[in-house]
């Protein structure tokens, strides 16, 4: 702000030689100046001042005195002085005659009103020489402060600067410990399970083989000598018992016989005693026959007693063989105990093997919990640096608001010197104002009204003046009708207002109550009758109907494939043939089974559910077991399977169709040797790289490359792809994995780690049918809330995309972090001021990989999991919008979302989505949300009532196709 100089005031110098005197002043007060001159010697009417005049003068200088006198105030003098001008102009006519008396009256008062402007205006200088010291130094204690606070400041921020790099440092430091030791802990434990699990089987084939062993020795004796004496007893018995059977049948035949005969002995003798025969004859024949029957009777008594003995003989036998049986048994029952001793063995195995477990655990949970100490203890650290922060802010506020009030304090006391000075420079304008009266007033019309400002004289009239204008027009302009059409348009798109409650319940107008659903009768909900022949009928033609379409479908999934028009077959690296739908076929944990040998089966099942690309797990050799930490590129047995498995495995995902993409780790690789100065930077296998090889700002791995292109992956060294031979390598290892393994393209993991102008080069070496890159950024957050706007997010993921040429597609990881959110009532998330959707897909969406989840997210590691109860609703909106959908692995298998899938995946073949459809955004708020995707389809997220045959902008016939309720729904334009 510049000072303001008053002008001196106007003088009176006499001339000694002449005796005429003239008034001056020193230098013109505003932009006029006036110069007068007397002398007593001249004629009355021409060198004289009129009477008029004089009276005027002197009464001109006695209201000067006023003005620059403290006690009256400009106005005033300024109204007095024109009233008192008008009645001198009266007063004038008569007072001609004693003119020269009162000339040199009106002289001497003039001289001392002189000698008063004289000592006023030194006051004044003097004053307004103490009002610019003053000045001066108000702003050079400013400036100084200024610069104190500025050079404070610049301490502050340095050692802001200062404690913010060490803290990152100190925490690039702890993650890649934590890193490191996580690491080794789990490589720790794995070994301990693997040894124990093979001490264990060793111990328990040992011992089962020899249980095994013996049991079934046992069981073999016993069951032979059992068969042994049941054999030896059955023959024994059986010749025995018939043996007796004969010769007991013959004793008895030859009794019977000779009984007989003794009969018909007897009979003769009867008939020759009734006759009178001699039976002398007749007894010694029976006499004879009993003695020979006597015989026979003692030869059968004697065979009885040698059959007696070999009874007697083959019961001993059979107490033998019975011994024995018992004997067998006593041997079974001592493989019985044997083997309940095995079974306790097994158990007190089984629980050191639980106890193994448990110990395991606990190391796992220590592990868990030092990793968590170190977290909390960073923590605590960054909440200390946080503080500090803090601190220094509030510290810089504290000196901001000082001297802030210093500066208003300065700024009031130069206000108030402002405001004297123009205390002053009023006066004199007054005072100029006054000596001008009479010219002014001589010329001035009585429709012009003049105002003194600063010394510049303005015009105002009546009618239509500028302030007139001003306030009848006012400084708008109107808005054009272009702009009135745009506000218009995005107006709608914004996020609803928040109403306020309150005011709502204070309005005094009565609110309309609309009837709920329930309250309204409709036929919809009206149960059918029992026996009623046409609800049946209905019921029945309904039932045949979903039926048909059931069979329809199926029998379209089994025989029908997808007919490819030549559009659909061009292959671009970043959108593929445009309708692809990627299958993660991988979860963290797969590393753990054969997992090609498991995935290898599965291709028929993905090929027919609608997929039509499957992402491998990274295949090379891995210091980590997923294969993330990569040591030998060459190396194609991991964890997974073999080289030869893996072959077989992407040749049965090219034999139905699908394309197999390959997990390839490009930013880092770990070193197999140590150097000299024993940090591991030195590689093997085919690549055998050196420290040359590795960017020179990774801190811990002392490498002699160039400065990195990206961010620094502290896990392991970061590689300089700058130098021409790492390029011509990686190039060379891209088109093996092509030619000789068999991938169709690639998922490049962690490419903020390099420019995506090498990336470019690759892609362009490599040829590949579908490449996507992992450019994974954190969203903004406000209060731990998720923003609104995440136009910076998503425009750092498609200046990497630029970056590459657009060779390459990213995940589009916004759209993923919007949708946790948006889900959950908060549909207007997915709509941005533009009425396009709010991810990577409303910007670029044929380089948009949609996803939920991924092996990183979800699977054990739960870093940034899905909400399970919102997936079918996720999936309901990647699979029917523009860009490339993934699905993951254990979202299809094992989370029971397999037919949902399938059904919105035929939906979107059906609508012919790819990855440039258009969206049109119907509704976005917190009820739901409305699009349409293409020409064919509209789907509904939410549970607000919507039909599309209801809406006037959707013209045709509309069809349900997929009804969830208050989850979405899906119609197809027929």
């Amino acid at each position: 702000m510049g000072t303001l100089t008053l002008s001196d005031p106007p003088f009176m110098s006499v001339n000694p030689r002449t005796k005429c005197g003239s008034i001056s002043p020193k230098t013109p007060i505003g932009n006029s100046s006036f110069y007068g001159s007397w002398c007593p010697s001249s004629s009355l009417g021409a060198v004289l001042i009129s009477q008029s005049r004089r009276v005027s003068l002197s009464r001109r200088g006695s209201q000067l005195f006023k003005i620059f006198s403290n006690t009256t105030d400009p106005k005033d003098v300024f109204t007095d002085t024109v009233e008192e001008e008008n009645d001198s102009l009266d007063e004038s006519v008569g007072l001609e005659g004693d003119y020269v008396s009162e000339t040199k009256m009106a002289l001497a008062r003039s001289q001392a009103r002189q000698e008063v402007i004289e000592k006023e205006r030194d006051r004044l200088l003097e004053e307004l020489a103490r009002s610019e010291s003053k000045q001066r130094e108000y702003e050079a204690i400013i400036r100084h402060e200024k610069e104190v606070a500025t050079s404070e400041l610049e301490a502050a921020k340095a050692m802001f600067n200062k404690k913010l790099e060490e803290s990152l440092e100190e925490k690039f430091k702890l993650e890649s410990k934590l890193v490191l030791a996580k690491q080794d802990a789990v490589e720790l434990a794995v070994q301990v399970e693997k040894l124990a699990e093979i001490a264990f089987q060793q111990a328990i084939s040992h011992i089962v083989d020899d249980a095994r062993k013996r049991i079934s020795l046992a069981e073999t004796s016993a069951a032979e000598a059992a068969y042994h004496v049941e054999e030896e007893i059955r023959k024994a018995t059986e010749g025995t018992v018939r043996s007796i059977l004969e010769e007991s049948q013959y004793a008895l035949n030859k009794a019977l016989a000779s009984a007989e005969q003794a009969g018909h002995h007897a009979e003769k003798a009867v008939s020759a005693i009734s006759h009178g025969l001699d039976p002398v004859d007749d007894i010694a024949v029976i006499q004879s026959q009993n003695i020979e029957l006597q015989n026979v009777v003692n030869d059968l008594e004697s065979q009885l007693l040698l059959k007696g003995h070999e009874t007697q003989k083959l019961k001993e036998d059979l107490e033998q063989a019975l011994a024995r049986m018992r004997a067998s048994e006593d041997r079974a029952v001592a493989a019985e105990k044997a083997l309940i001793d095995f079974q306790d063995l097994m158990k007190k195995q089984s629980q050191q093997q639980e106890e193994t477990k448990l110990l395991l655990e606990k190391m796992k949970k220590d592990i868990s919990e030092k990793r968590k100490a170190s977290t909390k203890a960073f923590k605590i650290e960054l909440e200390g640096i946080k503080v500090a922060v803090e601190a220094a802010k509030e510290a810089a506020r504290l000196k901001d608001e000082a001297y802030a009030r210093r500066c208003e304090s300065l700024q009031r006391s130069l206000k108030a010197s402002e405001t004297a000075l123009k205390i002053w420079k009023q006066r004199a304008e007054m005072a100029e104002s006054y000596l001008e009266q009479e010219l002014l007033l001589s010329e001035r019309d009585e429709d012009v009204i003049y105002t003194v400002n600063g010394g510049r004289i303005d015009l105002l009239t009546d009618d239509d003046t500028q302030k007139w204008k001003l306030l009848s027009d006012g400084p708008r302009r109107e808005i054009p009708e272009w702009m009135a059409r745009r506000i218009r348009t995005i107006f709608p798109k914004f996020p609803p207002r928040k109403t306020d409650v309150s005011e709502a319940l204070a309005v005094k107008f009565p609110s309309v109550h609309l009837p709920t659903a329930d309250e309204v009768w409709s036929i919809a909900q009206e149960k059918p009758r029992e026996g009623d022949t046409l609800i049946e009928h209905v019921i029945e033609k309904e039932i045949i109907e979903k039926k048909r379409k059931a069979l329809e479908r199926a029998l379209k999934r089994k025989t029908v494939q997808w007919e490819r028009t030549p559009e659909h077959t061009k292959l671009e690296p970043g959108t593929g043939t445009g309708r692809e739908i990627v299958f993660q076929a991988f979860n963290w944990e797969s590393w753990r089974r054969k997992w090609y040998l498991e995935l290898s089966p599965k291709a028929a099942d993905l090929s027919h559910s609608g997929i039509t690309a499957v992402w491998f797990p990274p295949p090379t050799e891995s210091v980590a077991p997923q294969g993330y930490m990569p040591s030998d590129l060459y190396n194609l047995n991991s964890a997974y399977g073999s080289e030869e498995e893996l072959k077989h495995c992407v040749e049965e995902m090219h034999a139905q169709d699908l394309l197999a993409l390959g997990d390839v780790v490009l930013n880092h690789r770990c070193a197999q040797k140590q150097s000299p100065n024993g940090v591991w930077n030195i590689f093997g296998g085919k690549l055998a790289w050196g420290p040359e090889a590795i960017v020179c700002d990774d801190p811990n791995f002392q490498g002699r490359g160039n400065p990195s292109s990206g961010d620094i992956f502290h896990a392991a060294p970061n590689i300089d792809h700058s130098q021409q031979f790492v390029r011509r390598d990686i190039k060379e290892w891209l088109n093996w994995l092509r030619n000789d393994i068999g991938f169709d393209g690639w998922r490049l993991d962690f490419v903020r780690g390099f420019s995506g102008s090498f990336v470019k080069e690759y892609i362009e070496a490599s040829n590949p049918a579908f490449a996507i890159g992992e450019y994974w950024d954190s969203l903004a957050y406000e209060g731990g809330n998720l923003c609104y706007n995440q136009d910076a997010h998503r425009q750092r993921i498609v200046n990497w995309i630029n970056a590459t040429g657009g060779t390459s597609s990213a995940f589009d990881v916004t759209t993923k972090g919007i949708l946790h959110s948006a889900l959950h009532n908060q549909y207007w998330r997915l709509i941005d001021p533009q009425g396009k959707p709010t991810g990577v897909m409303g910007w670029w969406p044929s380089r948009a990989v949609t996803f939920l989840e991924n092996h990183d997210t979800g699977s054990t590691q739960g870093h940034w999991p899905f909400p399970r109860e919102k997936l079918a609703q996720g999936y309901a909106y990647i699979l029917t919008h523009p860009g490339t959908p993934v699905i993951f692995y254990d979202h299809f298998y094992d989370f029971g979302l397999r037919d949902i899938i399938v059904e919105l995946i035929e939906a979107r073949k059906r609508a012919g989505i790819h990855c440039r459809s258009s969206v049109k955004i119907y509704h976005a708020n917190n009820d739901g949300y409305v699009a349409q995707i293409g020409d064919t389809l509209v789907m509904k997220l939410g549970h607000f009532e919507w039909n599309p045959s209801k809406e006037n902008q959707l013209e045709g016939s509309w069809q349900k196709f997929v009804d969830k309720g208050a989850d979405y729904q899906l119609w197809l334009r027929q």
